[in-house]
């Protein structure tokens, strides 16, 4: 099996968005955005040892692949659209690439996105994917937009992905839904896009809740105060946080894929009754204010959130 017949068996699916004139099998994909529209992109690469273990499922593999690349979508506020997948495998093993194509394709279904084209190449194991979608111009939300006076929010839970990540490191055995929140984030793409009117700055926290929301406070020039109690904790790290008094789990753990915002105070109903409206937790963990610096309460240990280098 060659390259060009690995992409006709395994990524090249029925197209169901109307305003995408060509996708998979030519030099390039096409399609048309609405009028007075713009376009939105992101792109991330997980790479095998660094983003994901040797023996994780190649079906988590290929959600969490795509669901990462949603999350900076839902963080702009924008229609996730299309998308086009460059992989990296080191040889050709096709019951990896059933259970691969076979996540990727209902993903894609479960989250109205169409795989448009990329690329197949020999090589260490890495999946890389660049996510476009839409949004009317100016009402992108954006990392300088927010305010002092500003709520801090943040959406879900924080530290579970962390906590499994620890586990498996030490050799314990996470939980299932410790496994869920390592390997399956949920992307927040309908909260996202409900917030254009209401989020004044918006981030996904993929590397470490204080290292996230110190790109706002650096893009918009504020600083912020949070509070450790306040922060939304599952029940296996609220009892890891009690056991070791350790909150830099849920303050500097990446992999949550959750929503920090910030958002003016007569938002607070309106955000409320979202969070109700679309089953979410949102929780209110903060203050932005003219300090330029982030101030946590409660904790004073070192902060360690993920750098790539």
């Amino acid at each position: 099996m060659n390259e060009f017949d690995l992409i006709q068996s395994y990524f090249n699916w029925e197209i169901t968005d109307p305003s995408i004139e060509l996708g998979v099998g030519d030099d390039a994909a096409l399609f048309n955005l609405n009028p007075g529209h713009q376009l939105v992109t992101s792109t991330d690469t997980l790479v095998e040892g660094i983003h994901f273990f040797k023996d994780t499922s190649p079906s988590d593999i290929a959600y969490k692949s795509l669901a990462v690349n949603l999350s900076d979508i839902a963080a702009m506020g924008a229609i996730a659209k299309c998308y086009t997948l460059s992989l990296t495998l080191p040889k050709l093993d096709k019951k990896w690439l059933e259970q691969f194509s076979s996540s990727l394709k209902e993903s894609s279904k479960l989250f109205h996105v169409n795989l448009i084209g990329g690329d197949t190449t020999k090589g260490p194991l890495n999946i890389t994917i660049t996510m476009m979608g839409s949004i009317e111009i100016d009402s992108s939300i954006k990392r300088s937009g927010a305010r002092e006076g500003d709520d801090i929010y943040v959406t879900g839970d924080l530290g579970s992905a962390a906590l499994c990540l620890k586990k498996i490191k030490e050799g314990d055995k996470p939980s299932q839904i410790e496994l869920n929140s390592l390997n399956k984030p949920i992307p927040r793409l309908e909260l996202g896009s409900a917030l254009r009117n209401l989020a004044s700055s918006c981030i996904d926290v993929s590397d470490g809740l204080e290292q996230d929301l110190s790109h706002i406070l650096r893009a918009s020039n504020v600083g912020a105060i949070i509070d450790t109690n306040k922060l939304p904790l599952g029940a296996s790290v609220n009892n890891y946080v009690k056991d070791t008094n350790d909150w830099s789990m849920p303050l500097c753990g990446g992999d949550d894929y959750e929503l920090c915002f910030t958002a003016g105070q007569s938002m607070r109903d309106k955000i409320s009754a979202l969070a109700e409206s679309l089953e979410t937790r949102v929780t209110r963990i903060g203050t932005i204010n003219s300090q330029k610096e982030l101030e946590v309460i409660g904790f004073s240990g070192v902060r360690s959130s993920y750098q790539h280098f």
